[in-house]
């Protein structure tokens, strides 16, 4: 039997509650310096309420063949990423214009 979703009453395998929470994103990437001059990616903005950040950072970093963690509302990737963690995003489902990379 299918589980129901708590927010928009349709069955798991239809909810659209997701693709909702993507298009309302407002993503900022930016490439930070850290000791001893290594570059790591940090994602943020992104609502963990709305969407399971661990999930989305296991699919960057395969992705990327880099590591990274989650930190708090944030993602933060091993290396310099921002462009194609930008295209990798939209190709997800996130809506490009509110995607800001610095």
């Amino acid at each position: 039997m299918n589980e129901i979703c708590s927010k928009c009453g349709l069955p798991k395998d239809l909810c659209v509650c997701q693709t909702i929470a993507k298009e309302g994103q407002r993503i900022k990437i930016k490439t930070e310096k850290r000791k001893f001059g290594k570059l790591i990616t940090v994602v943020y903005g992104i609502n963990k309420k709305e969407i399971d950040l661990k999930e989305l950072a296991k699919k960057l970093k395969s992705k990327f063949a880099c590591g990274g963690t989650v930190k708090g509302d944030t993602i933060e990737l091993q290396g310099e990423h921002a462009e194609k963690t930008k295209e990798e995003l939209v190709r997800l489902g996130f809506s490009p214009e509110s995607i800001e990379t610095n």
